[in-house]
């Protein structure tokens, strides 16, 4: 019999006033008991509506059946036979507009908690021994080597994911990394408590064990161009370089000392430990701050600046709280913390003292009109509505571009207005033949199995390019 809670089984969490201080994972995830309770939720809807809300297409309902009859192993074998990246998108993946948006079970209540479930499957392979016991590779098969090279720009989860299916098809696959560290924005840009990184750096072992071999230091564009990496012999490449240029607003003042972009303040913390104090890395500590935007960056580096120090935190966003893009879940981990929310509200100036330090910020009241291009209310500033709250640092948080750099070394190679690159959808092969490109370098910020779902369609293109064209 299923169970027939309407709510989903409650995970454990830190207590927001002891997470606060420090940067350990707030969610503590399932015990076996309470796994298998949560999947017992589940319908096994013949027409498996969840699965077509899945990017990279998870078998849900037959891996939710392996861990409702205690079947662990068997339940992360399943979901790795499509997911190279199982405890990652476990934590980060919006779950609640995919999968879950179309589970019949959140018709009537809480749809079955699929990303938590899936996060415990990959931890529980991970913390039961080694995770290659239940990959994706059984006893007897091996993967057959065909001797040909592909090379990928970007160790993010587009690159990672395209890698680990070229790597099970037989390609000699080599991922080319700018940073000191594969991940890309899973490393630079998630933080510890969210997404810790010997998690992530387990998912990459993984793909190491299929033959993927990582190049660290290697900045394509300056190191090689991608008509260098062709002359080496590469017969495919696959741009997965990122969104990683922040964005700012124009707005008088963003010169002054203590304005930092989300991107440079995440990677100082995250990539660069300065959050731990065995680090030499240099990052400011605020005594108020306010974080501009609305996103998941937006709550990263608003929580980062409270457990590094800040007294008082403000998110100040354009729109309201029904608008903001951020998960639910972040926004509300975010309020636990004592982050100040000021909705309806847009920054014009932030002012400085004499010796170019942020001594606070300037806004405007906003009011929403008519729907804009995106279906959300139009924000409209109110007429003298004015207000200024004193702070000493400022952290834009509005998105971000991809960096120019790859598309200034290669001839030929087209983007579009925003500086992403263009790509046909149903190949992702880019202007240049031979060269394809997927995640946020082409789509602009986006999420991440978003990103992995187009590493996989990617890695389906090169394959039908190459043996079509015999390179």
């Amino acid at each position: 019999m299923p169970n027939m809670s309407p709510k989903k089984v409650r995970m454990r969490e830190q207590d927001p006033d002891v997470r606060r201080r420090n940067f350990e994972e707030v969610a503590c995830g399932y015990s076996p008991e309470e796994a298998m309770e949560e999947a017992g939720r589940c319908l096994h809807c013949k027409n498996r509506p969840c699965v077509s809300g899945c990017p990279v297409a998870v078998n849900i309902p037959e891996f939710i059946a392996e861990i409702s009859n205690g079947n662990f192993g068997k339940a992360y074998q399943i979901i790795r036979q499509t997911n190279s990246l199982p405890a990652v998108c476990g934590r980060v993946c919006p779950q609640e507009t995919q999968c879950e948006s179309l589970c019949v079970r959140g018709k009537k209540g809480e749809p079955v908690a699929i990303g938590r479930l899936e996060r415990f499957a990959a931890d529980y392979a991970m913390n039961s021994g080694s995770p290659d016991e239940a990959a994706t590779l059984d006893d007897t098969q091996q993967i057959r080597k065909n001797g040909i090279k592909v090379g990928i720009i970007g160790a993010g989860p587009a690159g990672l994911t395209c890698a680990g299916d070229l790597a099970l098809m037989g390609y000699d696959v080599t991922i080319f990394e700018a940073l000191h560290e594969p991940g890309g924005v899973l490393v630079y840009g998630i933080p510890e408590f969210r997404l810790p990184k010997a998690i992530v750096r387990r998912e990459i072992e993984y793909l190491s064990k299929l033959g993927v071999k990582i190049q660290c230091n290697f900045i394509v564009g300056k190191t090689m161009t991608v008509d260098e990496l062709f002359e080496a012999g590469y017969s495919a490449l696959f741009i997965g370089s990122g969104a990683g240029l922040p964005k700012f607003m124009g707005i008088p003042g963003e010169n002054l000392n203590g304005v930092y972009s989300a991107n440079e303040f995440l990677t100082r913390i995250n990539l660069m430990n300065a959050y731990n104090e065995e680090y030499d890395t240099p990052i400011k500590t605020f005594g108020r701050v306010a974080v501009v935007g609305g996103g998941n960056v937006a709550m990263d580096a608003a929580r980062c600046a409270k457990r590094i120090g800040a007294k008082e935190v403000y998110i100040i966003y354009r729109r309201g709280m029904d608008e903001m893009p951020a998960r639910r879940e972040e926004i509300h981990h975010a309020q636990e913390e004592g982050i100040i929310f000021r909705l309806l509200a847009n920054p014009v100036k932030i002012l400085g003292t004499e010796d170019g330090w942020v001594r606070g910020i300037q806004c405007v009241e906003m009011e929403l009109g008519e729907p804009d291009s995106s279906g959300r209310r139009r924000p409209v500033p109110k007429k003298d509505s004015e207000f200024t709250i004193e702070l000493d640092g400022v952290i834009m948080a509005l998105g971000t571009s991809p960096n120019p750099l790859i598309k200034s070394t290669t001839e030929g190679l087209r983007t579009n207005r925003h500086g992403c690159i263009e790509v046909d959808e149903e190949t992702m092969m880019t202007s240049r033949p031979g060269v394809f490109a997927g995640g946020d370098a082409v789509t602009g910020a986006a999420t991440v199995i978003l990103a992995m779902g187009a590493g996989k369609k990617a890695a389906r293109a090169i394959n039908d390019y190459i043996l079509a064209t015999g390179k």
